[in-house]
């Protein structure tokens, strides 16, 4: 049997203050077969804004501590020396991420697995390990979102901020597991390991300037079985950054000027017009009927005929009910989650509050009807996050809600 070698992808722009730490971790995990390609990117038009020297600079003095290091072998590619970097229609964390991960599929074995890193993510020794293992218990499945866990930092303003993005974050997945959503896990890109085989089979990664992992991910569950439990975590950085256009870094940006707008808490009951479509595609299969995401799915594709031609296509109810979910899939709930909360008069406070009394009424973390994000303490919010986290943890481990 081939042995499995596990293949570390890590794009890195502005990291040289972070990029040590991380492969210091790599440096300590507990086996050795394991590879690091590490995608040094910007555009190549930043050598000539002023503005943007800085990044520059550093990405230079990445490139030399690259190139001196000598605790293990790391595949440079140099997408950001002058000459090297993106073109006007390339670029971002997407293309930095496609880029190694091309790489090093081209001589992977099938069995082999691409690990997806950042460069400001430590992981324990064990972290590699615990991937390879789980990948072989599970030979069926594709690919792992792996648990996540942002530390706090000395920087109280950080620290609110990741703690809020977190919460947002960890009521969004919990409500996915709730209804019993085909697509119940947290797209991040320090966090995501794949067979070298999935890769091929689905065309690799479409490269884009932010939520490639997002779009990945779902690829992946339309191509197989996305495992969400590991018995080690990631745990990202909680930085504020603008290097791409959404994600932690940007989310605490704006949260930290008060703008959550586009992280909010979504209220539980949009979770349930979801379920109730779900319920639905069986009934589906043999006649159409309204459900509560129909208006929003004949606007989203601008046709009236939603089920019919998944009728003629797939004659079997299960590979009926599957399309209806590849139909429905992680991005159109999104979508819809974003157009039935801008319709809501609650606030993101009032939505926390009663999905915990909902379904956690023995929380010891329930905030009173005068909470507020913004006056709460850290350790408040900090109890409340670990508190979804530890919930979360636990349907992972589960399966199920």
């Amino acid at each position: 049997m081939h042995p499995v070698t596990l293949h570390v992808c890590i794009p890195a722009m502005n990291e040289r203050a972070f990029l040590p730490e991380t492969l210091e971790c790599l440096a300590r995990q507990d086996i050795h077969e394991f590879t690091v390609t590490l995608c040094v990117n910007q555009p190549d038009t930043w050598h000539d804004i002023y503005e943007k020297q800085s990044i520059c600079e550093n990405n230079a003095e990445t490139l030399e501590f690259i190139r001196r290091f000598n605790a293990f072998p790391i595949h440079l590619i140099d997408k950001s020396s002058k000459g090297n970097g993106w073109t006007a229609n390339e670029g971002g964390v997407g293309s930095a991420r496609k880029t190694a991960m091309d790489a090093v599929v081209k001589s992977a074995h099938p069995s082999d697995l691409l690990v997806s890193l950042d460069a400001d993510t430590v992981i324990n020794p064990g972290y590699l390990r615990s991937i390879r293992s789980n990948f072989q218990h599970h030979p069926s499945a594709v690919a792992l979102s792996v648990p996540y866990y942002h530390r706090l930092t000395n920087d109280e303003r950080a620290n609110r901020a990741i703690l809020r993005y977190e919460i947002y974050m960890r009521n969004y997945a919990l409500n996915l597991w709730r209804i019993a959503c085909p697509y119940n896990f947290t797209a991040l890109g320090s966090a995501i390991a794949l067979r070298a085989s999935a890769y091929r089979s689905v065309g690799g990664m479409t490269p884009k300037k932010s939520g490639e992992d997002f779009y990945f991910l779902q690829k992946l569950r339309k191509y197989g079985t996305v495992l969400t439990d590991n018995s080690e975590k990631a745990y990202p950085a909680a930085r504020f950054s603008d290097r791409v256009f959404f994600g932690t870094g940007p989310a605490m940006i704006k949260g930290d000027l008060g703008d959550w707008e586009s992280y909010p808490v979504y209220h539980f009951e949009i979770f349930d017009r979801i379920r109730q479509t779900y319920d639905a595609f069986e009934t589906l299969f043999n006649q159409d009927i309204e459900t509560p995401m129909s208006p929003f799915l004949r606007a989203l594709f601008k046709e009236q005929n939603l089920w019919g031609p998944l009728r003629e296509n797939f004659r079997d109810p299960r590979k009926f009910i599957r399309a209806c979910h590849e139909k429905v899939d992680a991005l159109r709930i999104l979508q819809y989650l974003k157009t039935e909360q801008s319709l809501s008069q609650k606030t993101d406070e009032e939505n926390l509050r009663e999905y915990l009394i909902a379904f956690h009424p023995d929380a010891p973390c329930i905030p009173d009807s005068g909470f507020l994000f913004d006056t709460a303490t850290v350790d408040t919010l900090d109890q409340i996050r670990n508190f979804l986290a530890t919930k979360e943890e636990l349907v992972q481990k589960k399966g199920s809600w």
